[in-house]
């Protein structure tokens, strides 16, 4: 049975980091959680390090500003790595190739990815690569109003990198469409997608090596607790990578985990199941 947690301190108690997700975990895309933050302040005053590992597009280093505007305060963390930091890292081996040309598709508040690559942002027709990181308006649009280029794509048998796996995330009451809902899209129409942020293995280790460079010290997966609502990219991806998580049940899943505004063991036992996830414990919110 996955333990019902009330308390981050006493499900963290035996690790030293805690790589957490940012949305559906500490905000909802308007404002924080007021109880989560508190938590993760308690957390660092307690000894531990906290990691938000977010699949933002966007590199590590614009997330304090984004966070600030809505009110999260930077004691709640020490390090933030984002799929965009990590895509970064893919872009640079693409470069090395003389990749260089590259189609976005994604919002202008985004091209910050490229800053200092040497990449040129060109149209379709002349790219050597696409890099997506969301719709070009996630209010309105969906993954169908991507058809025909997604089809141009594939056909061309172009790198498509995605730079946010995400398929939707909470923003105040709504879901939104991510990159990874293009990228899934893509898939079906026969293209193939490269994905480095959650769940898979490259957000991972640029993680694990900022966290040992941070501490001076050589780290092990023993030490680490993930915290998320994601069950696809936060609860796989920490499984993947082999250490433990904590779910959190009151985000994206929450229709499936709660039952009249409250988590429901047997919902979170057989979503879990069916996820292929095997958390250490699940609390409704995070919570110091």
């Amino acid at each position: 049975m996955i333990e019902l947690a009330t308390s981050l301190a006493a499900v963290a108690r035996p690790y030293a980091v805690l790589f957490c997700d940012v949305w559906g975990v500490i905000h909802n895309g308007v404002s924080p959680f007021a109880s989560a933050v508190a938590a993760l302040e308690a957390a660092r005053e307690a000894g531990k390090l906290v990691l938000l590992i977010s699949n933002s597009p966007r590199p590590g280093s614009a997330i304090p500003a984004q966070l600030g505007k809505i009110g999260v305060s930077e004691a709640a963390y020490d390090l933030i790595v984002t799929s965009g930091d990590a895509t970064r890292a893919h872009l640079k081996t693409w470069v090395a190739a003389g990749r260089v040309r590259i189609h976005h598709i994604g919002p202008a508040r985004d091209v910050s990815l490229f800053d200092g690559l040497g990449v040129e942002r060109v149209a379709l027709a002349g790219a050597d690569g696409v890099v997506c990181t969301g719709p070009f308006n996630d209010d309105t649009e969906t993954p169908d109003d991507y058809a025909q280029v997604l089809s141009e794509i594939a056909a061309a048998k172009l790198p498509f990198l995605c730079a946010n796996p995400d398929i939707v995330v909470q923003r105040g009451a709504k879901l939104i469409y991510c990159a990874g809902a293009l990228a899934q899209k893509l898939e079906a129409l026969g293209g193939e997608a490269i994905y480095p942020g959650k769940p898979y293995a490259p957000i991972y280790e640029l993680s694990f090596a900022r966290v040992a460079e941070y501490l001076g010290r050589a780290v092990v997966k023993s030490e680490i607790l993930a915290i998320g609502d994601g069950l696809k990219t936060d609860l796989l991806g920490a499984e993947r990578f082999g250490i433990a998580s904590l779910l959190i049940a009151d985000g994206i899943h929450a229709d499936n985990l709660l039952r009249e505004g409250r988590l429901d063991p047997a919902a979170l036992e057989a979503t879990c199941r069916e996820a292929g996830v095997h958390p250490i414990a699940a609390m409704q919110r995070l919570t110091a």
